[in-house]
């Protein structure tokens, strides 16, 4: 795939390429302490479906040339399997004393199934590495925990549950990494309440089964097949995704369910969310650790095996995702010569491209590479940006209204934000637009092609608040073109309008073209949530009647209090160019579509309680809809 310089320079910001230079980003280093070697038989382990050669151990060794390739730079450390606690104690305790020694490692999580886990591992933790942080694999309950079996195909999961309860009685915390496959499906809020019960768990983080691509059962060792492989035959027909598999819409659902539930029962008090946690970070405008959401993707990932095997990031397809070998690397420089002459990295960073033009790239920050590459393969890729796009609205939605789940659910009201949007003292603003008494001094008006602008008159030009109904120069301030949408969302709706405009073309002037839109400014979070309802109901209904080169849309978004430098959510109502239609064609037709709008907005008024026409998936659907798990 060519791509363009503009292009090239805007997908690096979203996916940074290794500095050898760099001494503050860290980068993460996954060991595989045993391959793919275990002492369980999940059936849906992608390691496993490597089938490289197992049974081998990294060495202390290996550690120390790791430090002394990344000198200089910090380092976090997975220590993952298979089944890490599988090299034994000895093993596993050189391993961790050696870590302890490397200033450059800042973290050490161990990713463990939990089933080896006991009293005699912890009192190693607590001597070698007591920051040890641990990680246990359990997706929910006991019904979620359905694929996760032993060889002789019986469930794991009550050795699992009596590792996170030795944890509490020990006083040591831990994450819990959660697959949401079939089996957990329309039943979110359980299954959190599940984990959570377990005093240990400070975190959880839901990663998806996205396994369509897996057409057949991992290949058995030996002459006797295990009941656990026999098993997973029976779950992969070749016809289809196997039967643990989910798709990404499935998995945006559920996320969003369990997101509402953490919220609404007060867990985020005490437990860390994802990907819940990271979306929000990031629609917050702050960074985040979690690679899917930054620029920080596969090229800052790493995995060793025991063999010395060096490559990218362990959910990549192997061998081609591996770069080298531990021995021949001399420092960060060979790592990165390797990188860029990487196919398969290259074709993770071109799957970028779609992204550059993509209104939510600040906030998904692209996503996971490894996933992207699977679906663009199965030509689906729709589907991966689609569920990001939904798990980004509806965690916008939750934030902008945590009392009323159902906003979560709307597929109008999208996330798009306004980069700037501030206002100086929005709470003053609101005091003086419901109080006809306030004082509303003479404004200075500048009409123009480019719209209207307010200012104080002061010396210097400095701009004023956004005025009001009440103010005696409202109706000369509010363009022409915009005029009738104000006046339905002010004085039908009662709703507060913090700016507003009649579309630009703005030709000649070296600006971008502006669509028609107003904004809106919710009192609180109750007449937030009955506006973009009523909103959506409005757009919903005028949709059909439009002309064809313009649509109305619906927008999340967030003001800044220049004062109090804090943000809250408002709303934007907008008319722009449909699909492929031009601006010209968009502004031709844009006082016929405003009125239609209109029309559509005077049928309705925002009710407190009455929710918005999209469908809400229910758990009974979503049960009926997925593939019983085994028995």
């Amino acid at each position: 795939m060519r791509r363009t310089a503009t292009n090239h320079a805007q997908i690096e910001r979203m996916y940074r390429g290794l500095d050898a230079q760099d001494t503050s980003n860290a980068v993460s280093v996954i060991m595989k302490l045993r391959g793919e070697t275990c002492d369980i038989d999940c059936l849906y382990c992608y390691e496993k479906r490597k089938e490289a050669p197992g049974g081998a151990r990294i060495e202390p060794g290996q550690v120390r040339r790791l430090a002394e390739i990344f000198r200089g730079r910090p380092l976090a450390v997975e220590l993952h399997g298979g089944e890490p606690l599988t090299a034994g104690k000895d093993q596993l305790g050189s391993i961790l004393a050696e870590l302890a020694r490397q200033p450059s490692v800042i973290r050490v999580n161990l990713q463990t199934n939990g089933v080896m886990l006991d009293d005699a591992w912890l009192d190693l933790f607590d001597e070698l590495y007591p920051d040890l942080q641990i990680g246990i694999s359990m997706d929910g309950d006991a019904r979620g925990n359905a694929w996760r079996v032993g060889y002789d195909g019986q469930p794991v999961y009550p050795r699992v549950a009596a590792a996170l309860r030795l944890l509490a009685e020990r006083g040591r915390s831990a994450g819990v990494i959660a697959a949401v496959t079939p089996a957990v499906l329309g039943r979110a809020e359980a299954v959190l309440d599940h984990i959570a019960g377990f005093g240990s768990v400070n975190a959880v983080s839901f990663v998806p089964c996205f396994d369509s691509s897996v057409h057949r059962s991992t290949a058995a060792t030996g002459r006797r097949t295990s009941a656990s492989r026999v098993l997973q035959q029976a779950h992969v027909t070749g016809e289809g995704a196997p039967d643990w598999a989910i798709h990404p819409a499935d998995y945006a659902d559920f996320v969003l369910a369990a997101t509402a539930h953490w919220i609404g029962e007060g867990h985020f008090a005490r437990l860390k969310l994802e990907p819940a946690v990271s979306a929000i970070r990031r629609l917050r405008g702050l960074e985040t650790g979690f690679c899917h959401f930054t620029d920080l993707k596969c090229d800052h990932v790493f995995t060793l095996y025991p063999d010395g095997r060096f490559g990218s990031c362990d959910e990549l397809p192997w061998p081609q995702a591996r770069l080298t070998s531990l021995p021949l690397v001399t420092d960060q420089n060979t790592i990165r010569d390797a990188q860029r002459s990487s196919h398969l990295l290259e074709q993770g960073k071109a799957l970028m491209e779609r992204c550059v033009s993509c209104d939510y790239r600040h906030t998904c920050g692209g996503g996971c590479v490894a996933t992207r590459w699977r679906y663009d393969l199965a030509g689906d890729q729709d589907a991966y940006c689609d569920y990001r796009m939904r798990l980004i609205d509806g965690i916008a939605a939750l934030l902008a209204q945590p009392a009323d789940r159902s906003g979560a659910w709307c597929r109008t009201a999208r996330w798009r934000p306004r980069t700037p949007n501030s206002m100086v003292d929005v709470g003053s603003f609101l005091a003086r637009w419901d109080n006809p008494d306030a004082s509303r001094p003479t404004v200075r008006l500048h009409t123009s092609t480019h719209g209207n602008i307010n200012t104080v008159g002061l010396p210097g030009i400095h701009e004023a608040d956004d005025l009001d109904p009440a103010h005696p120069q409202w109706q000369q301030a509010i363009e022409p073109g915009v005029r009738r949408l104000v006046d339905v969302c002010t004085a039908r709706w009662g709703c507060v309008t913090y700016d507003s405009c009649q579309g630009h073309a703005y030709r000649g002037a070296g600006l971008e073209t502006a669509p028609r839109r107003v904004g809106l400014l919710p009192r609180d979070r109750d007449e937030y949530a009955a506006v973009v309802a009523a909103l959506c109901r409005a757009v919903t209904s005028a949709a059909t009647q439009l002309p064809p080169a313009v649509e109305a849309v619906v927008g999340r978004a967030d003001l800044t209090c220049e004062k109090s430098c804090r943000t809250v959510p408002v709303l934007d109502l907008v008319l722009r160019p449909a699909g492929s239609h031009t601006w010209a064609d968009f502004f031709e037709q844009l006082d016929a579509a405003t009125v239609m709008v209109v029309r559509a907005l005077e049928t309705e008024r925002p009710v407190p309680g009455l929710d918005c026409p999209c469908p809400v998936p229910a758990a009974e659907a979503a049960a009926a809809h997925s593939t019983p798990a085994p028995s």
